[in-house]
């Protein structure tokens, strides 16, 4: 990877006695996105059952390495050479696009009226902007299954609320300045809220854990709510559930 010498990108960083955090870029773009993937395979295939994890995001990632099998520098020095000889990885504009539907509907999504009166659109344009465009998971995090994706349509862009609800139903589509995604579980959570999918998005008795992965390409799918019921989607108010 060649080396940007004006923001010394990439860089290493340590993260403690079992870890150090690749930065890679300074600026979120999905540009970033076949390289963060291309360093993930390559440090997965150099590490091996030395590493303990690896935590992909936007513009890092950051591995936890066993401190009983490599020392800091004897890892920093691999890792090292695995950036000198990184090169993108060709994500292929055939890959499989993941779809999740999507029931639209203010009893599950109560930020769409704020979204109407935000942007002056009416509910089918908005849901049209938000189930047209393709989104890249950027990052996993804040709950097992939590996928960051972006980038939202411009016109779609709201702050996070200003008091986080208590409780967000599971399944719950929401959207936060240019970034959606969907909760895994019921959790707290702080963003606005514009649908539920019926889609199990973290399963821990699977092999695969999560549905989404950094680098995949996600659609949402207007269904209405027999269907959305059909796929075992739950349909009781989100206000109800707090």
């Amino acid at each position: 990877m060649r080396h940007r010498q004006d923001s010394g990108l990439p860089r290493l960083e340590n993260a403690g006695i079992d870890a150090w955090l690749i930065r890679l870029f300074d600026t979120i773009d999905e540009a970033n996105m076949p390289w963060i993937t291309a360093l993930v395979e390559a440090c997965e295939q150099a590490l091996g059952d030395n590493l303990i994890d690896i935590v992909p995001s936007y513009t890092t990632v950051l591995v936890h390495y066993d401190p009983l099998q490599l020392d800091s520098q004897q890892t920093a020095d691999l890792l090292g050479s695995l950036l000198a000889g990184l090169t993108a990885k060709d994500t292929g504009a055939a890959a499989a696009v993941k779809e999740l539907p999507v029931w639209y509907d203010p009893s599950v999504g109560p930020e769409l009226a704020l979204l109407q009166q935000h942007t002056g659109f009416d509910l089918p344009h908005i849901i049209r902007l938000h189930s047209e465009h393709l989104y890249r998971v950027f990052a996993l995090g804040f709950a097992p299954g939590f996928a960051f994706m972006g980038s939202l349509p411009a016109e779609l862009e709201l702050p996070r609320l200003s008091t986080p609800r208590k409780r967000v139903p599971a399944g719950s589509v929401a959207l936060a300045g240019r970034q959606t995604s969907a909760y895994p579980q019921a959790s707290p959570g702080g963003w606005n809220l514009i649908g539920r999918t019926p889609a199990r998005l973290f399963d821990p008795a699977s092999q695969e854990l999560s549905l989404l992965k950094v680098g995949d390409t996600v659609r949402f799918v207007p269904v209405n709510k027999d269907e959305f019921i059909r796929l075992g989607g739950d349909t009781t108010p989100t206000e109800s559930l707090l």
